[in-house]
């Protein structure tokens, strides 16, 4: 019972209450020569991190890991290193998303390039007419709006700001 208030008090659980504690009882005792931990053995003891949240702040912690298909932690990390270097990543889904639009483009520009190719060398083409040309040039137009937009929502949602995400 006391172990427990101890530990409450110092808002942490009972476990790392009494690996403290150990730890405190061996820094002072007269042992000179104590067996390394299995963490010192493992060198980069920086590497992990733990951190505390209220439940408010992990229930949305959750939330926007799952709207992004991403685990807590590994969302926890990337905002942590966003956030340190000072850029916006692109999740996967999201970056594969602009690799198929970035496709897709490339495919109405290589059309263009062989209308054009067979017009300069005189060959008889049928042309696109000038609503299918208005509808490419839409289409363009309109992807790089979309694109536009979602790199400016990916960086609000990042940066936390839920409601410029939208």
């Amino acid at each position: 019972m006391v172990l427990r208030k101890m530990a409450s008090r110092e808002g942490i659980t009972e476990s790392a209450l009494v690996k403290q504690l150990l730890g405190a009882v061996l820094r002072t005792s007269a042992i000179d020569e104590l067996p390394s931990s299995p963490t010192e053995r493992r060198g980069n003891r920086d590497s992990r991190l733990t951190v505390r949240l209220a439940p408010e702040d992990l229930r949305l912690l959750k939330e926007r890991a799952g709207s992004r298909g991403m685990a807590s932690a590994t969302y926890a990390a990337v905002v942590l290193r966003s956030h340190l270097r000072n850029v916006a990543p692109l999740p996967k889904e999201e970056l594969l998303t602009l690799k198929r639009s970035i496709a897709e483009l490339g495919a109405i520009g290589r059309y263009l390039n062989q209308i054009a190719r067979a017009v300069n060398s005189g060959e008889r083409v049928s042309l696109p007419g000038r609503q299918e040309l208005l509808a490419m040039l839409k289409i363009g137009e309109g992807l790089r709006d979309h694109v536009k937009a979602l790199l400016k929502a990916n960086t609000a949602s990042w940066r936390g700001n839920a409601e410029l995400a939208h």
